[in-house]
């Protein structure tokens, strides 16, 4: 049976493909082709990272939604050939041939479009609107949404986040890495990513600190400003209600499912 999303909180994993997790979250004898679809019964959303390195046939797209539950959302990488140039504004066809190209065989499980910055990306206002500005709203009639997952220091400024919020673009949340972290709610769903599991521990976090994690999005759910999130904004708390789409990313990546499931078990 699938697992159900919980109160608008989706929680899942960076892809399925990932030879350690045979034998510790596959169980053994699985068929390579059936692991989307193992993987789909257990958590709520995946985020795709192959369509950050290269592009994707529509039959791809389209067998990747067939194979996953009814309720199940996929969060997309946008690829690298939009984000890592030196003028973002430049970025018009690369954005284009990653959306019209084949995206919407996803249809209704098609989440948000992570589009993930490198670490030495400064903030740079004209050039940053710029490619905001190219990001579509719409695919087939069916509405957009949109994350920057930014890694440089310069990115926490209240004129990138007045940025974001202008466009309806989330900030992907940094949650436990060394990546500057921007908390501050800009779109109608919140992006949060954890990347500190830790080797040793068998749900890759301590009891509690999974229980933190938990409360936290909870908090960005009711638009709340969750305790121990660092924001650039020091503005009240909207209380508008968001979708939020978390991923247990990197660390000790073979604990990942397990985090993730746990999570969604404490979510109830």
């Amino acid at each position: 049976m699938a697992a159900k999303s919980t109160s608008n909180i989706r929680v899942g994993i960076g892809g399925w493909t990932y030879e350690p997790w045979r034998g510790t979250f596959y169980p053994g004898g699985l068929p390579q082709k059936r692991e989307l679809e193992y993987a789909s019964a257990k958590l709520t959303s995946i985020e795709i990272n192959g369509t950050y390195y290269g592009s994707q046939k529509p039959e791809t797209f389209a067998k990747w939604r067939g194979e996953t539950p009814e309720g199940f959302v996929f969060a997309v990488k946008g690829p690298r050939f939009a984000t890592n140039r030196k003028v973002l504004g430049d970025a018009g066809d690369s954005i284009d041939r990653f959306v019209n190209g084949g995206l919407g065989e996803l249809g209704e499980k098609l989440g948000p479009i992570n589009w993930q910055f490198m670490a030495t990306k400064k903030f740079d206002p004209d050039d940053f609107e710029a490619f905001l500005r190219l990001l579509p709203p719409k695919l087939n009639a069916r509405p957009l949404r949109h994350a920057v997952e930014v890694r440089h220091p310069s990115f926490r400024d209240p004129a990138f986040v007045a940025l974001a919020r202008k466009y309806g673009v989330a900030v992907v949340i940094a949650g436990d890495c060394d990546y500057p972290q921007i908390a501050d709610p800009t779109a109608s769903f919140a992006y949060l990513r954890l990347m500190g599991t830790k080797e040793g521990e068998p749900l890759g976090y301590p009891a509690k600190t999974l229980d933190q994690w938990v409360e936290k999005a909870r908090a960005l759910v009711a638009g709340e400003r969750p305790e121990g999130l660092d924001c650039v904004e020091q503005a009240e708390p909207d209380k508008t209600a968001r979708e939020v789409f978390v991923y247990v990313i990197a660390g000790h990546k073979v604990v990942n499912p397990a985090a993730a499931m746990k999570f969604i078990e404490k979510l109830g």
